[in-house]
């Protein structure tokens, strides 16, 4: 889409006298994303080549901190550990507008063959693991930083504020650890300084063909809850199990009593819901059985009244199967994400600037994704939108392109332009919109 159809578009919500200077400025922005492309994708392949795991972010937040004060920003560390936040104010009065982009890479060691794959060794949970930027945080980094970059060059112009938060520990902080968005919002960083009134956020996907935006109004990915199950029984000869009470068994019925969960007692027309067990430990030799066994898992939903009615499902579930067989069940569930809430009137209002950006058939009503992000926690408390941008490369099929958390992960660079622009369209537009 050419520069001039943007503009057009973009100022659709505008009144006249403000279109021709706000033409301008849209303009400058675009032109500047353009230019600024290789910078862009320099940022992207250093942050890639050197991952730090959450809470550990060390280097990665002085290299954010060290750009953000070249640039001339206000800018405060340590936040939640080791986020960074940046404040440019306009050289006009106007709302406050926070970007957010995530730092964190994964426990994952890298098998994509690209020149710039990460070699980097961590600490995970007391073992030592390759590190990769395994979902795409490398980007979001690197997208935000141009945005600053090109919003910055505009500072005289700035009808506003703009919060730039670069935040730790998304894919959750160590175990014992408080990290990732809920600690910035404990912390105050909605509260201290200026005060946004909304919050943007994008993430790459890598089967989602770059050009291409994805959004949805209302819920858009799940909560995420984590379930612990202690089962006890009695321990015994594995010989002679009558004289016991067997919890792997009881165990390997209540895993099957949770699929029923979903499959006969949750209205999936409503929206999507899934309990997994995803670990699982008990007992040390062959021949004993154990007296216990510990099991753990995921809960995703869509919907705050499903969430409550699936939690008190999987207590009543583990329970009494747990007490048909003469064991006990011990049921903990805690919170490790909230549901991601986009805005319904926010989402309404910026999608012209998003149909002017990429383009209408560009822009994808998608469907609610049981992925969970802890972008959520910004959300409970100022009104935000969150979006995906596309990472794969044109003409894929996004069946064969390896998916976020795995070893192949692969982003086509080219898609992050699209990113920049979105970030500083949306900031523009939300500006020069405000009466």
């Amino acid at each position: 889409m050419s520069t001039k159809r943007i503009i057009l578009a973009v100022l659709g919500l505008l009144t006249a006298p403000a279109m021709a200077q706000d033409a301008k400025l849209l303009a400058k922005a675009n032109t500047l994303a353009d230019k600024i492309e290789p910078q862009v994708i320099e940022w992207r392949r250093d942050y890639h080549q050197h991952p730090e795991l959450g809470n550990r972010e060390v280097k990665t937040a002085e290299k954010i901190a060290e750009h953000l004060k070249k640039l001339g920003l206000e800018v405060e560390t340590g936040v939640a550990k080791t986020g960074v936040v940046g404040v440019l104010k306009g050289g006009k009065p106007g709302p406050v507008i926070a970007l957010r982009a995530d730092i964190d890479g994964l426990p994952v060691t890298e098998r994509a063959d690209v020149p710039f794959a990460s070699k980097a060794k961590g600490v995970y949970n007391g073992q030592e693991v390759g590190v990769m930027h395994a979902c795409g945080h490398d980007t979001h980094i690197a997208m935000l930083l141009g945005a600053a970059e090109v919003l910055t060059s505009m500072k005289a112009d700035l009808k506003g504020t703009v919060k730039f938060v670069f935040q730790p520990a998304e894919e959750g902080p160590p175990a014992g650890e408080e990290g990732g968005a809920a600690l910035m919002v404990k912390e105050g960083v909605l509260e201290k300084g200026p005060k946004p009134e909304v919050i943007f956020g994008l993430h790459i996907n890598s089967q989602t063909e770059v050009g291409t935006l994805k959004y949805r109004p209302a819920g858009i990915m799940a909560a995420a809850d984590v379930f612990t199950i202690k089962v006890k029984g009695k321990q015994v000869h594995g010989a002679s199990p009558w004289n016991g009470v067997d919890p792997i068994v009881v165990s390997a019925q209540i895993i099957n009593g949770l699929q029923t969960i979903i499959s006969r007692q949750t209205e999936l027309t409503e929206n999507g819901a899934v309990i997994t067990v995803g670990q699982i430990h008990g007992g040390v030799r062959n021949n004993i059985i154990p007296e216990e066994v510990v099991m753990e898992g995921t809960i995703r939903t869509l919907d705050k009244g499903m969430q409550q009615k699936i939690h008190d499902k999987i207590r009543l579930t583990a329970t009494k199967i747990a007490e048909s067989a003469g064991a006990t069940a011990e049921v903990e569930i805690r919170e490790a994400a909230a549901l991601t809430y986009n805005d319904p009137a926010l989402t309404e209002r910026i999608l012209p600037t998003l149909h002017a950006t990429a383009g209408k058939d560009k822009v994808v009503l998608m469907n609610a994704m049981t992925g969970a992000e802890d972008f959520s926690y910004f959300q409970q408390k100022i009104p935000g939108l969150y979006l995906f941008v596309g990472g794969m490369k044109k003409g894929q099929d996004p069946a064969t392109a390896p998916a976020h958390h795995t070893p192949d992960f692969y982003i086509d660079e080219s898609g992050m332009k699209l990113g920049v622009k979105t970030l500083t369209n949306l900031t523009l537009n939300y500006m020069n919109s405000k009466k």
